[in-house]
């Protein structure tokens, strides 16, 4: 099992930057790739961003530009840089986990059901 623990998230005024981060523990073996959802209320969950390797990364078009997601492999970390934030960004941030190949990670690396492992999230709020 892997555990996915998120921190980060806050409050800021559009146009700001926010920082998130999360941390693996557990059989971290188990987890090939990573990523960072987010979910607005009524909304689904949709995928922000994801990390194969430092040579394959996906972004939404919707923070294309504006984010940059990193991931430590030796520390287990996982971070997302946001900036120039905008009020359709505040959601709840969930950072995942899975361990499909890199081919079927490629084919949907934003999508919910390549992902094994959750996080509890982490809230951003962007105030205009």
């Amino acid at each position: 099992q892997v555990h996915l623990v998120e921190s980060g998230g806050g409050s800021v005024q559009a146009g700001g930057s926010l920082r998130l981060s999360c941390v693996a523990s557990g059989n971290t073996a188990n987890m090939y790739y990573m990523a960072w959802f987010r979910q607005a209320p009524g909304k689904e969950r949709e995928g922000v961003a994801a990390i194969y390797s430092k040579d394959s990364v996906r972004y939404a078009d919707s923070v294309q530009g504006r984010v940059t997601i990193s991931k430590d492999t030796a520390e287990n970390t996982l971070d997302l840089q946001m900036d120039s934030l905008k009020p359709e960004d505040t959601a709840m941030y969930y950072c995942a986990a899975g361990r499909l190949s890199y081919g079927a990670w490629s084919a949907g690396a934003l999508n919910r059901d390549r992902y094994n492992y959750w996080g509890q999230g982490t809230q951003v709020t962007v105030s205009s």
